[in-house]
């Protein structure tokens, strides 16, 4: 009871009867004023404690998460959306809404691989990629034909060199992906997604955390397995 009432800051008044609807619904056991979770209060904590960090996620940013579509994340997936809790909606100031984002720039070069979906074209991501390679990581991205198209009209040599390196794994998703893309290396996770009504969105989610990161390479798994890998240009 000692520690309870220290956690929850409350006194022992308060606390009592509220201990006691939990014992009358058979959640929790006393003994020498000690509380335990029975069976049942553990099989419900269980499933309580996901619930309770999707809440969380969700009410730190509803009127982002709100307007924009989640329905390119797959299920298994988003049966666990709560991980990605104690990411940031980052909204970049109009003049850099453009820039690659600045964290994955500096912390792609000093990881081991770096994973990216992008669904369009930006003339600086082959450049990227080059400073990638030189520092011998390994990169595997996920792009639509048509991004390819334009590497091979607008930067063909520069494309050209960069897929002759063994640390490039390019590969082409046959349909639209549902949203902008993701990067994610060995110290954080961005993604960016659309709004409900398909409309293009510069803010951007941001996070370092290691639970994140797993997620973000399971998205990216998902879309490689139904991609084509290329293997000549």
């Amino acid at each position: 009871m000692d520690a309870l009432l220290k956690s929850l800051k409350t006194t022992r008044q308060a606390l009592l009867p509220q201990m006691k609807i939990l014992e009358e619904h058979y959640l929790v056991i006393h003994y020498n004023d000690t509380y335990e979770l029975t069976t049942i209060g553990n099989l419900i904590i269980g499933e309580m404690m996901p619930l309770l960090d999707t809440v969380d996620l969700f009410e730190n940013d509803i009127d982002y998460w709100g307007t924009h579509n989640l329905s390119f994340i797959p299920p298994h997936l988003l049966q666990c959306i709560d991980k990605l809790r104690k990411c940031k909606v980052i909204t970049p100031h109009h003049v850099d809404m453009y820039k690659l984002n600045e964290e994955i720039l500096e912390t792609s070069p000093i990881s081991k691989s770096h994973y990216g979906i992008v669904t369009f074209y930006h003339p600086l991501f082959l450049q990227f990629i080059s400073n990638l390679i030189s520092n011998n990581v390994k990169v595997h991205m996920i792009v639509p034909q048509s991004v390819i198209d334009k590497f091979e009209t607008e930067q063909s040599s520069q494309f050209e060199k960069i897929m002759l390196s063994e640390l490039v794994h390019f590969s082409v998703y046959p349909e639209d992906m549902g949203f902008l893309g993701m990067a994610c290396n060995d110290h954080y996770f961005m993604m960016r997604i659309l709004k409900s009504n398909g409309e293009h969105d510069t803010r951007y989610i941001l996070c370092n955390d290691r639970a994140v990161l797993e997620w973000g390479k399971e998205l990216f798994e998902h879309y490689q397995k139904d991609s084509t890998p290329i293997t000549d240009i």
